[in-house]
This record gives structure tokens, C-alpha cells and sequence, in this order.
């Protein structure tokens, strides 16, 4: 398409990028509607009839065989993709040979193995697949003593994306295990508490809280299809619920609690589980905590619970946040903070003022009663440490106190085995512990451990960018080889460079601004579909007309100098306006992305037009030069989403953005001694 209509190429550019830009609309309107499977048989249709209206306008003589062929099969592929799509319009459900296989390595996958496991409730939305599972084998109540010997309540079990698995409970009297939850002390030291619950999921936390008195409760929880699935909870007498996400209500709330608790609502993944810790999560990050203590009443508690790993990894890094967010708010971390452990998770309460001697004795009485080890608590006696969950070692007390009494907190996490540093919104990678002195015990682990997923992620990421890194740069340089032998390869130039260079800044800028615009947006899905579409829109905008009015030097140098103001400027503009209704900064996103996405859309098809000017003065210069540059761009691009992944999980955001920003500088040195060796 762009070799045939050169002469418009902003045009059929402009083109492409809105259509993009229409398709993140589609992608978050559609899976409430026609579910996961029916949005993968509707892109196929939509694809399918592109393909479609292209040939039956094919024109070329030459070519009319292999467009009859190509036809033929792009119609064969569009009745395949019709029949789920109807089905699923018509009837409401897809036929049985297009429904979605979940992986056997998922919680769900595990939990329809128990008898007379059935799923009772699935629904799709733009979030997450949420399915309720009911089988009266299934059980799931992180915290609990092992004291408790009675029987356990039936619970039906909700799945978010087929992990994760939370228990739902009946509403009624049989809750007397809720008194002995790790968490249950919390209760014990505040009559009546005004509590906040973030992100609850199945509302087990809800029917705690409320059960050990309670006076108000406000639960925070951002997927509706979560508080449908456990509308029971959720719509309890005294519960307050708000459909937001926790960051922004944090921000906006100008309400005081005497608890706050982030419930354990994550399966247990081992630390070297590699998926797991691409994710960003930003209710554990230093500035989360912050909040968290900031509106908290006077003797108020946080309270997070988090699951257990030999060596010492998830609830240390907790333990981290709770002391530095503490010392960042001017208060003293030594006497605000407690922690307990049973035999697989910890629970850890912050204060915003020191735990008195009348609570410390409640807390003395709780752990003796219900079996709980204290691991850290002013006036910890040795004796009490390491009697009930018996370790051959007390590591979580040795290591916690080892990292308070450390002269330098930067050589404590240098020297740790795993990084337990305190995560931030620039960096909120809450289940990232990779660091390159593992390495050893990685490669050793393989095909000794189970490890469905290939290990440790951060491995598998280097892996496949070294992959695409070798098969791009083979498809870049081998069409260069065969043109150098006919002499029309030294013709391009610098431009394959510069080419290459726009598409690595193209996807080193729009990344970061993604996952940034995750906390900021509340939900993965959002964010990717406002910024993709925001970028999208206005760089098909710009690819129209920006190029006809800014020429190349001064469009990329404009970006360059935006692109910098923004990195300094960006997050402090987020920060500000976190708290504000959802509808505000959804406008505020595309205000911010709307001028970088009108520049970013200019240096492709202001760079195709110096090829022209190439085949104007070289009439015998090859159509191939244009597929060739798009090719570079292409494959680029690719290379720069590994890239980026990496580059925000070893230094965060705002590098992988500079990264982008140092890319289009080098694109406006290269093309500007282009330009002045073409004398354009």
C-alpha cells in the first residue's frame, strides 16, 4: 500500500494508525459482550474483510492468479470466523470447538479436579475472566491457626483469570474461625473500628472485619464483575463500597480509618516464578504505604498479610516498605511495627504512633492463644521467637532484624540474595526479586524444580530479546547484502538507521506511558486502551497533516524537547491529579498524549519522502527501498517491547522513556545530515 501511493503515504499511514486507534475502543467495549473467544473471532472478521475489499480491488493483471488464490482463502477464513461470532450474537454461546482451553497449570484447572467441582458463574469484561467455582472439597482461608481444629465453612471459590483463588463464604453464623485469622488481632486493639478493605476480591475480609466488630467498613474494589460475583458481601449492612481502584481512592479520600488492610487475595507463587513478576502492583509501593499512613486515624493500624517464602523474599520486602514509608513520614519504624507468622503467611501492622505496652500485651495473649510465632514487636523477648511454626532457623526474625540494624540499607539489599528493596511507582514491580547473583541457582534449578513456566521471568525475557535481536537484525541485513551486490544499497544511506531509530523510540516512549498510566487509570486494560488510542489517533493525525506542515528536523526536535519536559514534569502532573473522578483523568490522558502523539506520528512518512527524493534523483533506484525501511521499522519495533520490558524492570519508567527520548535525538542528528547531504 505505501509503495503504491507514495505520493500520499502520510495519507494511507494516517489511515492505518486510525484504524488502530478505533480497535482499542472495540478491544474494551467487547469482552463484556461477546466474551474473550468472540473478540478473537470478531478481530479475525475485521481483519478477514480487510483482506477482502484489498483483492477485489487488486488491479494488477500480473497478479490476478495469486489474488484469486488469496481470495479464496481469506473468504474460506472469514465463514470459519462468522460461525462462533453468530453463534455467540444469536445464541449466546460459542460452539464447543472455539471455547477457550485453560492452561492445566491454572488454579482453576486444579480446583475442577476435586469432586463434584462445577463452575457456576463465568463473565468477561474489558479487566479480567471471572469464574466461581463450588465444590465441597474446596477450602481457602490464608491466616488461619492450625489451632483451629473444627470443621471449616463451605465456600465457593472466585478466580480471577483462572488464578487466584478466593473464597467466598456464606452469609451466615459459622464464622467462628475468623478468631483466629492472623488478622484478627487488629480487632482486639481497636473498639469498633472504621476500617478500609482494598481490593477484597471474593470478601473475605468483609465478612471478618465484620464478624470481630467492626463499626463501618469500606470495601474498595475496582472490577465489577469481583463485586457481582460476591454481591452478598459486598451489599452487607454497614459496608460502604466504592468501585475504584485503591491508589486513587487513597489519594481522593478525606476520610480517616482506624485500620486499613490489603487482604492476602494472591495465590502463592514461588519467588523464582518468572510470570508472576512482570506485573506491576501498585498497592505495594513506597508511595502506596505513604498514603496508607497519611490517612489513617491517630493509633490507627495498617495490615498486610503476605505469604511465606524460605529465604525470607515477599515479607521482608513488606516488612521494607512498612519501615522506610515510616521513616520517609518522619516516624519512628523500631516501635510502630509488629509482625506475626503462622506456618505459611505473615502479617505485618504498622502504626502511626508507637504500640503501647497495654496493646503489646494483647498481642502477647493473641499469638500464645492462637499459635502464632512474633517475629518482630517492641520488647520481643528471645523465648518468644520461633515456638509454635517451628523453623530450624528464626530467619524472619534474624533477617528483619538484620535489616534495621544494617549501617546501610543499599549494601543490605546489594548483598541479599534476592532484591527486597522497597518497589515505587516508577518502578512497581512488587514481585520482581531477580538478581544476576542468582543466575547459578536458576540454570541449576532447571528440570529439578516444577516450573511449568520456565522460571525466573526476567531470564525468559533476556532469552527471547536475544532471539528477536538475532532473527531482526538477520532480516535487516541480508536484503542489504543481496542490494550491495547490484550497487542500490548505498543509495538509502543513513535512513535505514533512522528508521530503525523511530521505531525503538516509538515503543521505548509509548511503553512506559502505558504502564505509568496503569496506576493513574486504575486498570491495566484502560490505560492500554487510552494511550494506544490517544497515541494512535493524533499520530495518524499528525502523519496527515503535521507532515505537510512542520518539516522533518523541526517536527522530531519539537518531540525531543516535549518528550524531556514531560520526563521530568509527567509524574508530578499524574501525582497531583490522582485523586480526581475517573472521567477527569481520562481527559487529562489525552490532553497529556495528544501533542506527543501528533509528533510521533511525523518522522515515518517525512522519512518515506526523502526516499522519494532518492528515487526522484535516482530514476532507476527499486519500488523495494520503501518495503525495505517499513521492514526496519517493523522489526524495530519488536525488538524495542522486549526492550522496554526489561529496561522498566531492572531501572524503572522514567529511564525506559529517557531511553525513547535519547532515540529520537539520534533520529534528528542522522536525518538532519541526511537532509543537508541531499540539500533538501
Amino acid at each position: 500500500m505505501l509503495r503504491r501511493n507514495r505520493e500520499s503515504s502520510g495519507k494511507v499511514y494516517a489511515l492505518n494508525l486510525a484504524g488502530s486507534a478505533a480497535g482499542c475502543l472495540v478491544a474494551i467495549l467487547t469482552p463484556g459482550l461477546i466474551d474473550g473467544e468472540g473478540v478473537v473471532a470478531l478481530s479475525a472478521v475485521i481483519a478477514c474483510s480487510g483482506g477482502l475489499f484489498f483483492m477485489i480491488h487488486e488491479k494488477s493483471n500480473k497478479q490476478k492468479g495469486k489474488a484469486a488464490i488469496s481470495l479464496g482463502v481469506i473468504g474460506i477464513t472469514l465463514v470459519i470466523a462468522l460461525v462462533p461470532l453468530s453463534s455467540k450474537i444469536i445464541h449466546g454461546e460459542m460452539p464447543e470447538f472455539f471455547t477457550l482451553n485453560i492452561s492445566p497449570y491454572k488454579s482453576i484447572s486444579y480446583a475442577l479436579q476435586n469432586p463434584e467441582a462445577e463452575v457456576i458463574n463465568s463473565a468477561w469484561n474489558s479487566i479480567s475472566k471471572i469464574d466461581v467455582v463450588r465444590s465441597p472439597s474446596l477450602h481457602s482461608l490464608p491466616g488461619l491457626s492450625y489451632r483451629y481444629a473444627n470443621p471449616l465453612p463451605p465456600i465457593k471459590g472466585l478466580f480471577w483469570d483462572g488464578d487466584n483463588l478466593n473464597a467466598i463464604l456464606p452469609l451466615d453464623d459459622n464464622q467462628a474461625f475468623m478468631s483466629h485469622l492472623q488478622t484478627a488481632v487488629a480487632f482486639e486493639l481497636q473498639n469498633k473500628p472504621n476500617v478500609l478493605i482494598l481490593e477484597p476480591k471474593g470478601g473475605m475480609a468483609i465478612s471478618a472485619a465484620r464478624a470481630l466488630g467492626a463499626g463501618q467498613i469500606t470495601a474498595v474494589e475496582g472490577n465489577p464483575l469481583v463485586i457481582d460475583a460476591a454481591a452478598d458481601i459486598y451489599h452487607m449492612e454497614g459496608v460502604d463500597l466504592v468501585t475504584s481502584s485503591g491508589r486513587s481512592f487513597l489519594r481522593a479520600s478525606e476520610t480517616k480509618f482506624d485500620i486499613i488492610q490489603i487482604p492476602l487475595t494472591d495465590s502463592f507463587h514461588p519467588v523464582s516464578s518468572g510470570a508472576y513478576a512482570l506485573g506491576e502492583d501498585y498497592r505495594y509501593t513506597l508511595e502506596s504505604f505513604e498514603d496508607m499512613i497519611k490517612i489513617l486515624k491517630p493509633d490507627g493500624l495498617l495490615v498486610i498479610t503476605r505469604w511465606l517464602q524460605q529465604e525470607p523474599s515477599e515479607w521482608l520486602r513488606i516488612f521494607a516498605l512498612a519501615v522506610t514509608a515510616l521513616e520517609e513520614e518522619g516516624l519512628n519504624s523500631t516501635t510502630n511495627i509488629l509482625a506475626l507468622r503462622g506456618y505459611n503467611t505473615g502479617t505485618i501492622f504498622v502504626k502511626n504512633s508507637p504500640f503501647k505496652m497495654t496493646e503489646i500485651a494483647k498481642v502477647r495473649s493473641f499469638a500464645e492463644n492462637k499459635a502464632f510465632d512474633i517475629v518482630f514487636m517492641p520488647t520481643l523477648r528471645e523465648e518468644e521467637i520461633n515456638r509454635f511454626n517451628i523453623l530450624p532457623e528464626p530467619v524472619y526474625y534474624q533477617t528483619f532484624n538484620n535489616f534495621l540494624q544494617a549501617d546501610s540499607r543499599e549494601y543490605f539489599y546489594r548483598t541479599y540474595p534476592y532484591d527486597v528493596s522497597p518497589p515505587t511507582d516508577d518502578h512497581p514491580f512488587f514481585g520482581h526479586y531477580f538478581k544476576w547473583s542468582q543466575i547459578g541457582d536458576v540454570l541449576g534449578s532447571i528440570g529439578t524444580t516444577w516450573q511449568p513456566f520456565g522460571g525466573a521471568g526476567y531470564l525468559v525475557i533476556i532469552i527471547i530479546f536475544i532471539i528477536a535481536l538475532i532473527l531482526s537484525n538477520g532480516l535487516i541485513l541480508l536484503p542489504m547484502i543481496f542490494r550491495k551486490r547490484t550497487g542500490s544499497a548505498s543509495r538509502l544511506g543513513r535512513l535505514p538507521i533512522y528508521f530503525g531509530l523511530i521505531g525503538l523510540a516509538f515503543m521505548l516512549v509509548e511503553m512506559p506511558l502505558i504502564q505509568r498510566f496503569i496506576l493513574y487509570l486504575d486498570q491495566p486494560s484502560f490505560a492500554m486502551a487510552a494511550v494506544l488510542f490517544s497515541i494512535l489517533l493524533f499520530s495518524g493525525i499528525g502523519s496527515h497533516y503535521g507532515s505537510q506542515k512542520l518539516t522533518l528536523p523541526k517536527a522530531l526536535s519539537s518531540l525531543v524537547g516535549l518528550l524531556i519536559v514531560y520526563i521530568f514534569l509527567l509524574p508530578r502532573l499524574l501525582s497531583l491529579s490522582l485523586g480526581l473522578p475517573l472521567a477527569l483523568r481520562l481527559l487529562i490522558t489525552i490532553v497529556l498524549i495528544a501533542p506527543v502523539g501528533f509528533l510521533m506520528g511525523i518522522p515515518f512518512p517525512a522519512g518515506l519522502s526523502q526516499i522519494r527524493t532518492i528515487k526522484e534523483q535516482n530514476p532507476d533506484a527499486g519500488d523495494w527501498m520503501i518495503s525495505y525501511v517499513w521492514g526496519v521499522n517493523g522489526a524495530s519495533s519488536v525488538i524495542a517491547t522486549i526492550l522496554a520490558s526489561l529496561i522498566s524492570l531492572s531501572c524503572g519508567f522514567n529511564l525506559t522513556f529517557v531511553a525513547g527520548t535519547f532515540c529520537y535525538l539520534l533520529a534528528f542528528f542522522i536525518i538532519g545530515k541526511t537532509v543537508n547531504d541531499q540539500d533538501v
